[in-house]
């Protein structure tokens, strides 16, 4: 029992011992060699206040006061960092043993500042620095002393990054931890803060973190969240900004990340990316240049497949070739019954403002190549698009596209630099007609496979004045075709041609556009027994029609052809059509009223020959003679009446 009273005895006298030996901790000598050897390391002086105070938790070491670290004379008056206060650690094992070996240093709300200048070198590159100062009042240098910094930590700090010629980038909030427990190995980095409104947390490893430092390629394996979207990249990078890596991400609400951002209501529509997923091999290179391979982009339920190139400036520069299969963007044009949301024919189109401003957002081409396109109204089977945007005007090549049973080619225009205004030329083969017309203007009577081309020009910032602005010209023919709601056969029959059908051979026609109005004179309807001229205005803008259509009956009237015009005039979702008698009494088909009055007048003057006795001399005319005769009469008659002869 003695022996064990005397054990418990030392080792009280031993605790004793090393809580004495705390109290007399050099704290003023912990805090220099901080500084100095903050000062061998990067070349920066640590400025440090006269408030140092024993800290014995959460670590054995110093607390100070306000601490300064200076920055590159090249970086401006401004200390690198400037905190509150720092909470500097020590080894205790090696304390005991005479060593002071500082393990741990905590900034608390530090702010801290990371510059680039022109040439791409940042502020916290240090370069070669000097030596070590003799340690004041100690009798023994920093550089006999052990400095291993295991463990660095930024509380409640706010960082300042300024790219050289940008505005600067404030994250605060910032808490950081950074383990790095050999000098030549690994680091791992923890971190979260808020930009804006949006919180942002990462964490992962760097290999050769020393090396790292000093600005050279290293591993880099990351993972983080911003604004609730996931993201992690692996690969390798310097703190100079280049990096080359696997890079993933995901966003189950694009809308809620962008307005965390500071945009609110930038949230993209249906179909172009509410939620979003990305994979890609990524470099990204001096000059703010990004490339792009085996990209694979999830746009809610489109897939994109391809490579991209980015080149970061104002305005971002895009060069992207895309690969999809059946992409539906119906969601643009549909409302919320999933039915097309356009007016219907005859109502008018809309009057709500179109927001043209995201043609400013991106100068660049991206090629798409596509098994199909849902547009609502619209659908395009295989597809191969081109568009090219340059300072808000925006080209999109149909290099072919499937449309309405048949093709389409050409290029649509939108041009919003001064005003909005959309233009195209195209040229269409074999489209059906009847989905065209349809689909684009709701009219359902004429079906048939049609050539067209057309060249349109529109202005407004709504599309009830774009389509009441239309301008251009364009052509149509047509082989073997249905027209609805008339029966030409009935028609020239019995004079009435409601209801039924017209089978026609051709259709052939011409136009022009202005103000909204479509003119066309050279309709030209070839039937088995009939053919049918047309001519007059067609208001696109106004969504109504007033149509001269004239049917002729090639059979009729021994072959000499009978015409009844037909007048189609109102709305177009309810568009009356009459015969036009007005147009009957003076309509000339091929000459044939013209030879009516003829044969009227040679009968007439064969009568009045045979009434008057009248005898035509040679080179007289009928008419003439008649007048002849006529006199002669009147001259006997007048002296009669006088009482002559």
């Amino acid at each position: 029992m003695r022996w064990i009273f005397r054990l418990l005895g030392i080792v009280i006298l031993l605790a004793a011992f090393a809580v004495g030996a705390v109290f007399f901790l050099p704290k003023d000598r912990i805090a220099a060699i901080a500084s100095d050897q903050l000062r061998a390391q990067t070349g920066r002086e640590l400025t440090v206040s006269d408030e140092i105070a024993l800290s014995f938790w959460p670590v054995l070491g110093v607390t100070t006061g306000p601490v300064t670290l200076s920055d590159a004379d090249w970086a401006g008056p401004d200390p690198m960092m400037a905190a509150q206060g720092l909470s500097i650690g020590v080894d205790a094992r090696a304390l005991i043993g005479g060593e002071i070996k500082i393990k741990h240093i905590e900034a608390q709300s530090p702010v801290v500042r990371l510059t680039t200048r022109a040439d791409g070198r940042g502020n916290w590159e240090f370069g070669e620095a000097p030596a070590a100062d003799t340690q004041a009042g100690s009798g023994a240098t920093a550089s006999t002393q052990s400095f291993g910094l295991e463990r660095l930590t930024l509380s409640d700090a706010q960082l300042i990054y300024t790219a050289a010629g940008a505005e600067p980038l404030v994250l605060s909030d910032l808490n950081a931890t950074l383990d790095w427990p050999d000098p030549n190995g690994a680091a791992d980095i923890a971190m979260s803060f808020t930009q804006g409104i949006a919180e942002m947390s990462f964490e992962g490893r760097i290999g050769g973190f020393g090396a790292f430092l000093e600005g050279a390629v290293a591993p880099v394996s990351l993972t983080g969240t911003v604004a609730g979207a996931a993201l992690s990249f692996e690969g390798r990078a310097s703190t100079g900004g280049d990096a080359a890596g696997r890079v993933e991400m995901s966003a189950r609400d694009t809308g809620a990340v962008l307005a965390a951002l500071g945009s609110p209501g930038a949230a993209p529509p249906a179909g172009f990316g509410q939620s979003a997923e990305a994979a890609m091999d990524l470099t990204f290179t001096e000059g703010n240049r990004i490339t792009m391979r085996d990209l694979t982009l999830k746009l809610d339920q489109n897939l994109f497949t391809g490579a991209a190139d980015i080149l970061l400036s104002d305005v971002p520069q895009v060069t992207a070739n895309l690969v999809a299969g059946d992409l539906d963007f119906s969601a643009v044009t549909n409302d919320g019954s999933g039915t097309a949301s356009a007016a219907p024919a005859g109502s008018g189109w809309s009057k709500d403002p179109i927001d043209a401003s995201g043609l400013a957002a991106m100068n660049g081409t991206i090629a798409l190549a596509a098994n199909s396109i849902d547009l609502g109204n619209i659908q395009l089977g295989a597809s191969r698009l081109s568009l090219n945007i340059d300072r808000s005007r925006a080209v999109l090549q149909l290099g072919q596209v499937a449309v309405f049973d048949g093709s389409v080619t050409g290029q649509l225009v939108a041009n919003n630099r001064n005003g909005l205004s959309v233009g195209g030329d195209l040229t269409a083969s074999q489209i059906e007609l009847e989905r065209m017309l349809s689909d684009l203007a709701g009219i359902t009577r004429l079906s048939g496979r049609a050539d067209a081309r057309v060249q349109f020009l529109g202005v407004g910032q709504t599309m009830d004045s774009i389509m009441k602005s239309l301008s251009g010209q364009g052509s149509l023919s047509t082989g073997r075709g249905l027209i609805a709601g008339i029966d030409l056969d009935r028609l020239m029959r019995s004079g009435d041609g409601t209801g039924g059908t017209t089978v026609f051979d051709s259709l052939s026609a011409t136009y022009t556009m202005d103000k909204g109005n479509l003119f066309n004179s050279d309709l030209l309807l070839l039937l088995a027994n009939f053919r049918a001229e047309g001519e007059g205005r067609i208001g696109i803008g106004a969504q109504d029609i007033d149509y001269l259509f004239t049917p002729i009956a090639l059979r009729a009237n021994s072959g000499q052809g009978l015409a009844i015009p037909v007048r189609i005039r109102g709305p177009w979702s309810n568009p009356r059509i009459i015969p036009d008698l007005s147009e009957a009494l003076q309509l000339d088909v091929d000459g044939k009223v013209e030879e009516v009055k003829k044969d009227a007048r040679e009968s007439v003057e064969r009568k009045l020959q045979e009434e008057l006795g009248v005898i035509k001399e040679e080179g007289q005319s009928t008419e003439d003679a008649i007048k002849d005769a006529l006199g002669e009469r009147a001259k006997e008659r007048l002296k009669k009446l006088l009482g002559g002869d």
